[in-house]
């Protein structure tokens, strides 16, 4: 079955990365993939999408069978733990706070929360004497952060540039760190920290891993944090302080960003703002200018229930990509418990043109135009499950970046990715299994023969 244009193509031929058997110029803009569907095979498969103003086109093809000191500013990643980060007062160069060269082009730009969190192991008791009810997630004051981080003096707990995209970015920046399979990838992330020692740390913990924060850090600014509680039962309670994180304005050097980016991730915690759904459109809307493809993460459901019309002025208007787990889902589709997240990924994927939908132990399904594709657990033995979502995105978007043409394939890789964040502690792909990944993935695709008949397609209309 072949998938019917949806409106006239008028761009000339662009791909998407230059090891692509589709690249066509390395310094384009993503210009398009297309999903399309081989009846025997019974897999769908990712070719070419192309966006336009008046929205996005479909290709027609046809497929083919076939433990520190409380308090110590250090990292919890692998790499980092036994080794302090040191937090100077640096002066800002240009907007990266780098001195490297910077690329002509990003593969992907995140725009998000930019806070550093604070995660450490506390009694029930402790929870008791500072009123605080387990399990929750609250926003709190600078004086409510003050009074916490004073009595958890003494414990042992771990600072980290924190927060879900900041933690995709940074999988995906490890996957891509080497020309594995094709050239080295360039990450980037743009949001608000403040000129204080934390918003330092949080720049160079990202710098460290390969992921360019490209903000001006908020002149006498706050940076936000979270402080993560979790008591012997495994329950964790959140304590949100927002700092300067909650101001992310839309300028010239965001749109100077985005008009140099393949793929824009929007967290979906941003929709949490009062004001920031302003700068989510007009970023949105430079993306879609700039040919870029709009990825949207749910986040939450507590966020998305608040915030529904939002998501949906976003999601609906300019969204090609939505990651989601299934409680999100649900909550985007307004379906109940009851409904099946097969159904809740096959609506959605109505609406953008390719869904994401994580169930933990029970798989994951990849939605696009109203199929639904299973993908199953990948085995592993689960230490913790903080970050596991946020991995699997990693995978998509790696994929995708990889000129991966199987989504089957594609949702296998991020399922072995988030599994591998899970047979760990802490929320980070390390370096070391981002390498093996990357190479095992490679090795898959020059394998098969998924990425040879794309460039074979015959797109009569460029």
């Amino acid at each position: 079955m072949s998938l019917s244009l949806l409106s006239p193509i008028s761009s000339p031929k662009f791909s998407l990365y230059p090891h692509s058997s589709l690249y066509h110029n390395g310094h384009s803009t993503i210009k398009a993939f297309v999903f399309r569907r081989c009846v025997a095979a019974e897999t769908l498969r990712l070719g070419f999408m192309g966006k336009r103003q008046g929205g996005v086109f479909w290709v027609s093809s046809v497929c083919r069978s076939g433990g520190g000191r409380g308090g110590d500013l250090v990292g919890d990643d692998e790499e980092e733990e036994e080794e302090e980060v040191v937090v100077e007062d640096e002066e800002f160069e240009g907007i990266s706070g780098s001195s490297s060269v910077l690329p002509e082009r990003w593969d992907v730009l995140g725009l998000g929360q930019a806070m550093v969190d604070f995660s450490g192991m506390v009694d029930d008791e402790f929870l008791e004497r500072l009123q605080l009810e387990k399990g929750t997630r609250k926003i709190i004051n600078h004086e409510e952060r003050g009074r916490v981080l004073r009595a958890m003096d003494g414990c042992s707990y771990k600072a980290a540039a924190g927060g879900s995209l900041s933690n995709s970015l940074v999988a995906l920046a490890r996957l891509g760190g080497k020309p594995i399979g094709g050239p080295a990838l360039n990450v980037a992330m743009a949001g608000s920290v403040g000129s204080d020692p934390l918003g330092g740390f949080y720049r160079a913990k990202l710098r460290r891993a390969n992921v360019n924060f490209r903000s001006v850090p908020i002149k006498d600014g706050t940076t936000g944090t979270v402080i993560v509680l979790t008591t012997p039962d495994a329950q964790r309670t959140m304590l949100a302080y927002q700092g300067t994180s909650s101001t992310v304005n839309y300028d010239s050097c965001l749109a100077s960003l985005i008009s140099k980016t393949n793929i824009f991730v929007v967290e979906g915690y941003l929709f949490e703002l009062p004001d920031t759904i302003k700068t989510v459109t007009k970023a949105c809307e430079e993306a879609r200018r700039s040919g870029a493809l709009v990825a949207v993460t749910a986040s939450d459901v507590s966020c998305i229930e608040r915030h529904y019309d939002d998501f949906w002025e976003i999601v609906g208007n300019y969204a090609d990509i939505v990651f989601a787990n299934c409680d999100e889902a649900r909550a985007l589709c307004h379906f109940s418990s009851k409904e099946s997240l097969d159904s809740a990924t096959r609506y959605l994927s109505h609406f953008v043109p390719l869904v994401s939908v994580t169930d933990g132990p029970n798989g994951s399904y990849i939605g696009v135009k109203g199929e639904a594709i299973y993908i199953p657990p990948y085995p592993c033995v689960p230490v913790d499950t903080c970050g596991a979502g946020d991995a699997y995105a990693s995978g998509i978007l790696y994929g995708i970046l990889r000129g991966m043409s199987d989504l089957k394939g594609m949702g296998t890789l991020a399922a072995r990715i988030a599994a591998t964040v899970v047979g760990q502690q802490g929320t980070r792909l390390s370096v070391r299994h981002a390498v093996d990944l990357a190479e095992s993935f490679a090795y898959h695709l020059e394998s098969s023969s998924v990425g040879s008949d794309i460039g074979s397609d015959h797109i009569s209309s460029l």
